[in-house]
């Protein structure tokens, strides 16, 4: 399946352009996993060693970290949770599907925090950010959610076209 990419509009709404290509990043990463087999997405085929699995679960990680525990400041259950031993780490139980659906639940909750959210509300203290004058606002922070989806899913393109020829746009 080809992910159509947002064309660029005359909305001035930048929150919803925000939402629209966070979610067209967070599609094109989930149907570059769709359809490989588990084996396929836990073997490595880049010199630095990350497998498709783990950058998933990577994406899913950072987007909580900035915004759940960055922005709003809640506790989270191990914001490094995608890291064991310096690197990157997929459990052995944790399924395409399991990583999929939660990419997808942290797509929602950023999409709860966005319609919400002034994009110039600085990053709550208590969380991530415990500096007063060093706060991110939302915009800040999303722009960072943007650029690592993008380079993400960019690196997964290139690995989905190793595994079996598969090309993204």
């Amino acid at each position: 399946m080809r992910v159509p990419f947002p064309e660029p509009g005359p909305s001035s709404d930048v929150p919803a352009l925000f939402l629209t290509y966070l979610d067209y990043y967070r599609d094109t990463v989930a149907d570059r996993l769709a359809g490989l087999t588990d084996a396929q997405a836990r073997t490595a085929r880049v010199p630095s060693g990350w497998t498709p699995a783990e950058l998933v679960k990577h994406l899913t990680y950072m987007e909580r970290r900035w915004l759940v525990w960055g922005f709003l400041g809640e506790p989270v259950p191990d914001p490094w949770g995608d890291r064991a031993d310096d690197r990157w780490h997929v459990a052995p139980d944790e399924t395409i599907a399991d990583l999929t659906a939660a990419l997808r639940r942290g797509g929602t909750r950023t999409r709860e925090i966005v319609e919400a959210t002034p994009l110039a509300a600085p990053a709550a203290l208590g969380g991530r950010f415990t500096d007063e004058a060093n706060r991110p606002t939302l915009a800040t922070i999303l722009f960072h959610v943007l650029q690592e989806y993008a380079r993400h899913a960019g690196h997964l393109d290139v690995v989905r076209e190793l595994i079996d020829g598969r090309t993204g746009e």
